[in-house]
């Protein structure tokens, strides 16, 4: 909270001058860093102070550490994570919702994480049944952070390599094209598309290809998570 004042204190500073010189935005944007000052100055987080989507957006753009998502890794004992938490889970969710946060909590065992480390194949699977979760802790842990910060997987499939690719939910496939070199962006014809689940199904990009499981499709297409795609360009 200290660290968040700091920077509000210095943009206020900006933004009183612009203000007074009759910046209507500057002024609605004083409004809202004033109402944050008072929610730090009170012990809660900047979050807080946004009104709505737009303005917690707005207060990310400032870097301000109350205002991020939180990931909350929580180690319980193996009953609680059968049951997905027990009552200690339970308060940090009704915490969550009193302080508005925008959070996700992940229960784990760090005793069960112990013990599945050590195991591989099936008796790894049927460890994970036993404690009634489909994932270890640490695949669990990355789900949500990308969950909390909008972000999906995209794979380019070679003869020798197969690359994952980050980007954001809801971006084109000329925006993925760019994740990858801005040749492929600048000289974007086409993007030739399959499903993961389809994929996996046909076994190889060849086969994918031969039952008419590919797509062909345009810069504007929105890139579903687990997509794969051949970029095709021109430059």
């Amino acid at each position: 909270a200290l660290a968040d004042l700091a920077v509000i204190e210095r943009r206020l500073e900006k933004t009183r001058k612009s203000g007074r010189a009759g910046d209507k935005e500057a002024q609605t944007e004083l409004v809202l860093l004033e109402r944050v000052v008072q929610e730090l100055n009170a012990g809660r987080g900047a979050r807080e102070a946004g009104e709505n989507e737009e303005s917690i957006k707005f207060l990310r753009t400032l870097g301000l550490l109350t205002a991020k998502p939180i990931l909350y890794a929580a180690n319980v004992n193996e009953d609680d994570l059968a049951r997905s938490g027990g009552t200690w889970i339970e308060k940090l969710k009704s915490a969550i919702q009193t302080h508005h946060e925008e959070a996700e909590i992940v229960p784990f065992s760090a005793k069960f994480e112990a013990e599945l480390g050590e195991l591989a194949g099936e008796e790894r699977k049927e460890y994970l049944a036993s404690a009634g979760v489909a994932e270890p802790g640490l695949d669990r842990l990355i789900h949500a952070g990308y969950r909390l910060l909008g972000l999906q997987t995209f794979f380019t499939v070679g003869e020798n390599e197969v690359r994952a690719w980050t980007m954001h939910r809801n971006d084109t496939a000329y925006d993925a094209a760019g994740e990858i070199h801005s040749d492929f962006q600048r000289g974007f014809i086409r993007a030739e598309t399959v499903g993961y689940v389809e994929f996996l199904k046909a076994g190889s990009y060849k086969a994918a290809r031969e039952q008419g499981l590919i797509r062909s499709e345009g810069r504007d297409y929105v890139v579903k998570d687990g997509d794969i795609l051949l970029f095709r360009f021109n430059v």
